[in-house]
Order: C-alpha cells, then structure tokens, then sequence
C-alpha cells in the first residue's frame, strides 16, 4: 500500500505530459515519451474516477442491503429472498472494484515509467530512481572515480530495471568489460531492443510487482539445496497410508466394516506423519520465501518466452529457459499451484481435515519432486532474467540518445580513438564535445589547465565512455573505435584516519594498484588526475615520471592532468609518445569564461589567485601577475558548466 501511495503520489503531482515542463519536441523519443505519457495520464485518471465512483456505489449498495434486511428481518415487510439481490449486486461490485483498482495500479506505475523517460529527455533523472549505491566497492579500479553508482550516476542513468535480479546484472557489466564477441552480442541485442517500447513498458509494470518480493540469493539456494522429501518411496507410503484411511472411514460408513479397522489405519497413518514431521516442518520453512519469489518471477518469464526475437543473445537467453521441453513459466505456474495448494490447509474450513490427508506431508514431498526435476535450472533462469533486464535498459538508453552511437570494438590496440566525445552524465546542452586519441604511438596526454577549466572532466569523459563501449552500450561521440582495455583511474583518493594513512600514501597504494594491473591483459586505460600533488615538485615530477613510464612500457596508455607545469616536461622527455595539452580560460568583461575545449600544448595561465580574490582569500590590492610578469585583471567567478 505504502508504493502504491507514493506512486499515486508522483503521478497526482504531475502537471501535463512532463510534469510541469514541456519535453524536447525534436527527437522521436521525446514526441513518443510525451504522447504516451500523456495517453497513460488520461487512463490513470479515468480510472480512479471509476475506482471512487465504484466504491460509492458499493456504499449505495450496502445501505440498501441494510434497509431491506431490517424491512425483511426486523419488520417482516419483506421476504427474506430480497436479501439475494443487495448481496449479489455487492459480491459483483466488490470483484468488479478490484480488477479497477488493479487497473489504476497498473495505470499509476505505467504513468511513473514515461515520467522517468521524459524525465532523463530533459537532464531531470539525477535522483529519480535506484542510486545503486549498495553496489559501489570503494576499492574498485574505477566505480568510485567515475560515479558508476549513487545519485546522479551512470547506474541511475541506465537502470530501468525493477527486480534485484536485473539491478545486479546491470551493475556487474557496468564494474567489468565484457569480451569483444560479448559486445558485439549484447549491441545486436540492443539494437534489436531499441525500438521495442512495449515491451520495455510490460516489463517495467511487472517488475514493479516483482522488485520488492524478489530474493534472488535465497531463491538460488533453496532450489539447489537437497530435497530430502522427494524419494519415492515416502511418497507411496505416504498416499498408501491416506487410501487406507479413505477406504477404512468408507467401510465404516457403509456398515461393512467397525471402528476397529479404520482407528488401526489412523494410527498406521500417524505414524507415517509423525516419522516425517521434522523434514515436513523444514521443507515448509524452506518453501515459504523462496517458492513465491519463483511464483513471482513467472511473470517475467513469461514476457520473455513469449516474444520472437532474431540477436542471437536474445534467442540464446530464450533457450535457457527451456528444461526437458518445457517451458520455465509453465514450470514456475506448476509450482505456484502447489504452493497454494500447501496454503490451503490455513482455510479454517479445510484445516481439520489437513491432517487426516497428510496434506502438507505430500505436497512437500511433491514440491521437493519438483526441485529435483527443476531445481538446478532455476540459477540458469534467475541469471537469464537478469541479464534480459540489463539489455533492456541499455535499449532504452540508446532510444533516448539521439546524441549516442555504437562504437566499433577491434582486436587491434591498444586503442581509444574518439571524435566529438561527451559526457553522458552531463545535461546535452552543456556537454562541450573533444576529441581524443590513445595508441601504441600516442600512448599518453598530460593535460595542464586551471581551475574549473575541464580537465577532469575529460577523465570522466573517457572513463565513462570506455566503460558503456565495453559493457555493449551506445556511447556519447560521433565516433569511438577502441580495443578491450581495463579502465583504471586514481581521482578521488582520500586519508583515512582509522586505518592511519595520509592521502599522499592511499594515492601511492592506489597508483600500485595500477602498475599491477598493467602487467595484466588487457591493457590499462589510465586516468590520473593530479598525480603525486601531495608531494613537492622536484619528488612530484620524477615519481610521476617513473611510473608513467613503467605504465607505458607494459602497453598501457592514458592520460595525467597536472597543476604543476613542470609536469609537462614529461611528455617532452617521452616524445613523440607522449604529448601536451591543455585547457584554456581568458577574461571577459572582468568575469573568467572556460570554453573546456582540449588545445595542444602547455597551459600559459593559471586562475588560482584569481579564485582566491574572489574567495576573499587574498586582499584586493596583492599583486597577481601573469606568467611574463604583467599584471593581470581581477576575474569574477562563473558558475561552473562543466
């Protein structure tokens, strides 16, 4: 009740198509979005509408049924049998009012899934949806530097999926590159999914009953544990002892038989049960959680069986849900229906009689039968789902970039060859697009710049592209060409008080890390940003040096940003394998603009006194000179657009 309630929330809250701001008119996608939002609005509406004017009916209904009862009852005006027609006409009403409001559900959820499409058109996603956050492992090569998991991250950008199953599977892709055949196989897949709204809707709705049920980990476990109930022996005598007890309670109830018989067979019958009651007892704690997460799951299944598809991924996913020749939704419904079976025996009508028919011994006995014949094919499922989850949300993001492209994966590298490269976190018309060129020739870029001026962004850029090339994405560039390289990044590395170290030696620890990787396959794609600033420059320049040329000597390549200027004589000293580049600020009208376009060469400025000015860090009469001894002109500090 509590999602539903937040959901009518979102849904009452919102204004028009977009929920108060107008979607980009000209993309497909937003026109789509927004004509579709708009249709699911009105149903939404309609439907509650329908929902309170049923229940007042309903109220209409009962009042009548309580005149005509105390007319029929109380004063004898009535016949009794008029009683017959409030209580149908409420028992009809009350089936009816719950397909509506199982219809509103349905409506509310499918409203919220365009709202967070059009929502994403329009760079309003960053705090819609799941963060991901449970995912994050501070001591991955690059999840943390590259804001892979959090609000307002690429994890948050992509996912649309509504199960822990597809949540995992997209995170796993996003924390390591696939192999190329993989890329390849998962861009077919997407390519075929893109177009495929509809089911990308279904899949969301059902998901949004599944999510919260779901617990893939337990679920996994308890089909593959043993089945300790499934011989068959047990299951005969077990049957044999209910047959003996129908038969003898038949003779005693036909005169052809005493009572003698039939308590001697009760006894036998109890003692079978009694025999078994504590693997019973087990197999009921078992089953409850994960069979009705299985049931649950179903539903997806069945999306996923039913539609026909060409990628091979996809088909290959489809044949995984396939065991001895039947179906894995048919297989899943068969255990649904034993599940509410062994629930029965809750009916207080029913629940006497339970014991007699040993009804919870044998179908626990038949659901463990069911383990034994399914059991191991349920991780091959839960995997299946997952992984059609996760390229259902990498489709979706390829539907709604219109700015993005698949990139071409080669064998031939290392290699990252980008041509109008853009951040996919950044709202489209702030991104500033650079291209940018790493091979075994030009295995690495210093960049120098200001502040502000861009150069992390530019890791961020490339990391992040990298990371979608390889995970079988589309990417923001008008083109990207690049081999399998292991992304590795040291940005945002902190002290730690309660494990003792200082930044400058978590950076250390983390640039080993790094080196390590790189003696490794594939090779590395590094992004340091600020490298060594914990130390002074003389140490600063000949450390960094070093370990950008061990870096390079185990094929790696990469990129350094630096404040330090004496940096950038290690591209002189690595030339022609190593180059500089910069950012570049200027002042205008007293304010400082940053155009965050890549320039060749070292950077000839720096604002660092200027932004102390306008911090009031410094007075406004100390001297601040430019690098040939000028003065230079007091600068206003902009917002930040990159």
């Amino acid at each position: 009740m509590a999602a539903d309630r937040i959901v009518s929330e979102r849904v009452a809250a919102s204004d028009g198509p977009t929920g108060g701001n107008a979607p980009a008119t000209g993309t497909r996608a937003a026109r789509e979005l927004g004509a579709r939002l708009a249709a699911r609005q009105r149903r939404a509406a309609a439907l509650a509408r329908r929902e309170r004017q049923i229940g007042n009916a309903r109220l209409v209904v009962f009042l009548a049924g309580a005149l005509v009862a105390w007319l029929s009852v109380g004063r004898n005006v009535l016949s009794p049998y008029w009683l017959a027609a409030p209580i149908s006409a409420f028992a009809g009403l009350l089936l009816y009012h719950g397909r509506v409001i199982a219809d509103r559900r349905r409506a509310d959820r499918a409203v919220v899934f365009y709202q967070d499409g059009v929502a994403r058109l329009e760079d309003r996603w960053a705090g819609r949806g799941v963060s991901g956050d449970r995912f994050l492992d501070r001591s991955h090569a690059y999840a943390r530097d590259l804001d892979l998991f959090g609000d307002g991250s690429l994890f948050q950008l992509l996912c649309t999926a509504r199960t822990p199953i597809g949540e995992r599977a997209l995170a796993r892709w996003l924390c390591g590159a696939a192999a190329p055949s993989e890329i390849t196989a998962r861009q077919e897949a997407v390519g075929e999914l893109r177009d495929k709204l509809d089911l990308r809707e279904e899949l969301a709705l059902t998901g949004a009953d599944v999510g919260a049920a779901l617990h893939p980990d337990e679920l996994a476990r308890w089909a593959k544990s043993p089945a300790s109930l499934a011989r068959p022996r047990l299951r005969v005598l077990a049957l044999l002892a209910v047959v003996a007890v129908a038969l003898a309670y038949g003779a005693r109830a036909l005169g052809v038989a005493g009572s003698l018989p039939l308590a001697v067979v009760l006894a036998i019958e109890a003692a079978v049960g009694l025999s078994l009651r504590p693997r019973v007892r087990a197999a009921l704690r078992a089953v409850d959680l994960p069979g009705r997460d299985l049931a649950l799951l179903a539903q997806v299944l069945l999306i996923i069986e039913r539609h026909t598809f060409e990628a091979p991924l996809l088909r290959a996913l489809q044949s995984t849900l396939e065991t001895r020749g039947v179906s894995a939704s048919r297989q899943v419904a068969r255990l649904g229906r034993l599940i509410a079976l062994l629930d029965a025996r809750r009916n207080q009508l029913f629940a006497p009689l339970a014991p007699v028919l040993l009804w919870a011994t044998q179908l626990c006995m038949t659901i463990d039968a069911w383990r034994v014949a399914a059991g191991a094919a349920v991780p091959r499922w839960i995997a299946a789902v997952g992984d059609f989850e996760a390229l259902c949300a990498v489709a979706g993001f390829a539907y709604e970039r219109d700015d993005a492209i698949m990139p071409e994966v080669t064998a031939d590298g290392p290699l990252f060859d980008a041509a109008g490269l853009g951040h996919p976190l950044l709202p489209r018309r702030r991104v500033v697009r650079n291209d940018v060129h790493l091979s075994r020739d030009r295995a690495l870029l210093v960049v120098s710049g200001s502040n502000m001026s861009g150069k992390s962004t530019l890791l961020r850029t490339i990391g992040c592209n990298a990371v979608l090339a390889q995970l079988g994405a589309p990417v923001c560039a008008q083109r990207l060409r690049l081999s399998p390289l292991a992304v590795a990044t040291s940005m945002r590395v902190d002290d730690s008080l309660r494990e003792g170290t200082s930044r400058f030696y978590a950076e250390i620890t983390r640039l080993r890390q790094i080196v390590d990787l790189a003696r490794q396959q594939p090779p590395v794609l590094f992004l340091l940003d600020e490298i060594l600033h914990g130390t002074n420059s003389h140490d600063r320049r000949i450390g960094a040096e070093a370990i950008v040329r061990t870096l390079l000597a185990h094929g790696a390549v990469g990129l350094v940003t630096t404040h330090d200027l004496t940096l950038s004589q290690i591209a002189d000293n690595l030339a022609p394998r190593a180059r500089n580049v910069h950012f570049a600020d200027h002042l205008e009208d007293g304010q400082m603009v940053f155009d965050y376009r890549m320039h060749a060469g070292v950077v000839t400025k720096s604002n660092a006194l200027e932004l102390m000015r306008a911090m009031g860090l410094i007075g406004c009469d100390d001297a601040v000179e430019s690098r040939d001894g000028a003065p230079r002109p007091t600068a206003r500090v902009p917002t930040p657009a990159v």
